[in-house]
């Protein structure tokens, strides 16, 4: 890591999230991958390797994030996804999955691997989850946490907020259900952000609903002492945006080996076939400068670990959601690839352009007196 810093003036990534397939066995609405049963898309195992190599080689990292598709559909080469957890033990896996496919062969495997832990996808309770993911999900899913408990592996889950249910998120009943009648370790929330299938900024949680989430999240934090980390109101933990390859922060590489600043930043330039052809590393991915464009954006806004610079709203701290004008002017510039096909549409959508800048003006307005606020007296209210 000095040898990275002596060259590049700056740390490299914490971490990666790698969504090594696309495949997956359900088909829920608003998917941000757009996954489904007959794609096609997976990355080669030997691929997988490459990058698990580069980034513990390379960067000194040993935790990564996988997701997908559904990983544990993840086949190549005849491995699995539990090839990878057996072959690299020195590396701890968070693994977003939807919970379906594990059974207690699977949840056996993972507690004599010790290096996994699962954050399984629920949309709250039983009938948010059925009606997003289908008729009977919600029943396997408990089954899976069975399994998992009584095998002894900590798991988590993953929960989307829309506009529709993010009244859930704003009492204590649904972490007290997971954390304590549940017992998982850890819960991850991830505001709607409109990309992918049937992308639509009027499904995002509003303005003001954001802010109740807020403080709902730190009450959790603070009094109830869960962990609940909640994108993008957990900024304030983070030091802001964790994305482009920054310094604690992380990249992401999709099915087709497209590496991109976020799993929530659907543009790339290079893909990994590309880079190690060449005989390059991700390295020289994250000094392109798409990706140093968003590094520099960081420091700027107030990402100051090593430079003294005024501290921005980090309860706004997303480049893209948060900031949609700024992306498409000054990091995206029309340079970068477009992941999918609802990439490249949204990004040239006026009427997008303009819903997602007033999304963030309205935001703007609600959160910059709370931040100011959080400074001086590191209270909410």
């Amino acid at each position: 890591m000095e040898k990275y810093e002596e060259k590049y003036g700056e740390y490299p990534p914490a971490f990666i999230t790698l969504s090594p397939t696309k495949v997956c066995n359900l088909r829920c609405k608003g998917c941000y991958a757009a996954s489904e049963a007959t794609s096609k898309d997976t990355l080669p195992y030997n691929l997988v390797e490459k990058i698990l190599d580069d980034i513990r080689e390379n960067w000194g990292v040993h935790f990564t994030v996988i997701s997908g598709g559904e990983p544990f559909m993840y086949r190549s080469e005849g491995k699995t996804l539990l090839d990878i957890f057996d072959k690299y033990r020195d590396i701890f896996f968070l693994v977003y999955t939807n919970g379906t496919l594990i059974d207690r062969a699977i949840a056996k495997l993972l507690a004599e691997f010790g290096n996994v832990t699962p954050a399984i996808s629920v949309e709250g309770f039983e009938k948010e989850t059925d009606e997003r993911r289908g008729k009977g999900v919600f029943k396997k899913i408990l089954r899976a946490f069975d399994y998992l408990k009584e095998e002894g592996v900590p798991l988590g889950v993953s929960l989307t907020a829309t506009r529709e249910n993010a009244h859930l998120f704003m009492d204590d009943e649904l972490y007290d259900y997971y954390f304590e009648e549940i017992g998982v370790t850890h819960m991850w929330i991830f505001q709607y952000m409109p990309i992918g299938r049937g992308y639509n900024p009027d499904l995002m949680v509003t303005p003001e609903q954001r802010v109740k989430m807020l403080k709902q999240w730190r009450k959790c934090m603070v009094e109830k002492k869960y962990f609940v980390a909640d994108f993008w109101n957990s900024g304030v933990v983070a030091s802001g945006c964790i994305a482009y390859g920054r310094d604690g922060g992380y990249l992401y590489i999709d099915w087709n080996g497209k590496i991109m600043p976020c799993v929530f930043v659907p543009f790339y330039v290079d893909t990994v076939y590309d880079i190690y052809s060449k005989g390059k590393t991700l390295t020289d991915a994250i000094q392109r400068p798409f990706f140093k464009r968003g590094r520099e954006w960081q420091r700027k806004y107030g990402y100051c670990r090593y430079h003294k610079v005024k501290i921005n709203n980090w309860f706004m701290p997303c480049s893209i959601r948060d900031h949609y004008e700024n992306f498409v002017k000054n990091i995206h510039k029309g340079e970068a690839k477009p992941e999918d096909e609802n990439a490249a549409q949204f990004i040239k959508d006026d009427e997008y352009f303009g819903k997602m800048v007033k999304y963030d003006d309205e935001l703007e307005k609600l959160t910059d007196p709370l931040w100011e606020k959080f400074l001086k007296e590191g209270k909410l209210d």
